[in-house]
């Protein structure tokens, strides 16, 4: 990865420093099930809500990479709000998708949070000015904190054709369902989120053109740097997650491994058994494997925004494939060490059984489940078609 630039080495370095406040938080996050205010506050201090604001706007327009490794310090402190971050972080990047007014109105402040979803479960009536927005939206990640919401949503126009669109909504606008009660990323507010009968004017709406960077009446369609496809965009700043989570799951280890005997046997100090060597090695390798791995998609995200070119199929299909990859083998890595670790790790004051969960819970998501994204690259390296739009 290139040398981060002034500003994303400021975030870094203060996100770094807040890892075990981030750490120490992560029962009470889990307790109520979102974001403690501590967390949100000092990484709004720290500015990762800036990171993808334009800087015509007063915000940062950070590239992807430096994006990635800012979240994946997040993560290494509490996954749930790693996770939150990326959602927040992600969408507010789709938001310079939309046209300048949107943009206007969104990004004024200079730090924003944005929530959103792909799943277009709410419908669009067309009327005068913009549209009627209706519809709940399941597993709404960090829309309790959000200050606006992107919905997915059907729209049948007067020649009976249907098309997804995607509204930007504020967040007085929507209300929150409490039914975000789960053993994993229990921290991250998924909740339910419904809109009933708001009004959208048109240029808070579009198309899937949004899907690669297409859409117009934007100040910057053509401008190069940023305009990446946006589902491997997604995809390459959700990786960072299982990244941080799985290198924290090691760092844990190996601080308690220290000493510890190994109960009903002779050995005195579990680090001499050549049994956890190999498997701390073994971890140790498989996410410093995958993070590397992970500098191949930011690199090709990067080049091609970097010369207003568009990704082929093999390029996206290659991204969904092997971040299906690193979710598959990071949790794997996870497992490896949860299994030689002792029976104090359950309790619930031991961070490292909270990074074990929130790294299965995450696994599950459609969009990263490994066997879907290795479907879709297989698919593409055996010359067939991907068989999912989801590139």
């Amino acid at each position: 990865m290139t040398r981060l630039g002034t500003e994303a080495q400021h975030i870094l370095d203060t996100v770094q420093d807040a890892v075990p406040t981030l750490r120490r938080n992560g029962a009470d996050t889990e307790k109520q099930r979102w974001l403690l205010d501590e967390n949100i506050q000092l990484l709004e201090k720290a500015g990762v809500f800036r990171m993808v604001v334009p800087e015509r706007f007063g915000g940062l327009d950070l590239p992807v990479a430096d994006q990635a490794k800012i979240l994946a310090a997040i993560s290494q402190g509490c996954g749930s709000t790693g996770w939150v971050c990326m959602v927040w972080v992600s969408s507010a990047w789709i938001v310079s998708l939309f046209p300048d007014r949107a943009q206007e109105e969104v990004f004024a402040g200079g730090s924003v949070r944005v929530s959103g979803g792909f799943t277009p479960s709410g419908t669009l009536t067309p009327v005068e000015g913009g549209y009627r927005l209706s519809g709940s939206w399941r597993f709404n990640t960090g829309v309790p904190g959000a200050q606006w919401n992107i919905h997915a949503a059907m729209v049948e126009h007067a020649d009976g054709r249907h098309e997804e669109l995607f509204a930007l909504v504020p967040a007085e606008d929507i209300t929150v369902a409490d039914d975000w009660d789960v053993f994993g990323a229990a921290g991250t507010g998924s909740a339910t989120s419904t809109v009933k009968d708001v009004f959208v004017p048109a240029h808070r709406v579009v198309d899937t053109s949004v899907y690669d960077a297409s859409t117009g009446d934007r100040w910057n369609a053509d401008a190069k740097g940023r305009n990446y496809n946006m589902l491997s965009y997604v995809l390459a700043t959700c990786a960072p997650v299982y990244l941080g989570i799985a290198r924290s799951a090691l760092d844990l280890f190996t601080e308690r491994v220290a000493g510890k005997p190994i109960t009903y046997t002779n050995w005195a100090d579990q680090r001499e058994h050549p049994y956890t060597q190999v498997t701390v090695g073994r971890a140790a390798n498989q996410i410093a494997a995958c993070e590397a791995l992970s500098q191949d998609w930011l690199r090709v995200l990067q080049e091609r925004a970097d010369r207003g070119e568009k990704m082929t199929v093999e390029e996206k299909a290659t991204v969904r494939g092997q971040v299906g990859y690193v979710v598959e083998a990071t949790k794997a890595a996870v497992e490896m060490l949860y299994d030689i670790s002792s029976a104090s790790t359950i309790v619930r004051s031991n961070p490292f059984q909270r990074a074990f969960r929130d790294i299965a819970a995450l696994s599950l998501h459609a969009l990263l489940t490994p066997i879907s994204s290795l479907e879709a690259h297989g698919r593409v390296l055996l010359d067939l078609e991907p068989g999912t739009d989801y590139i």
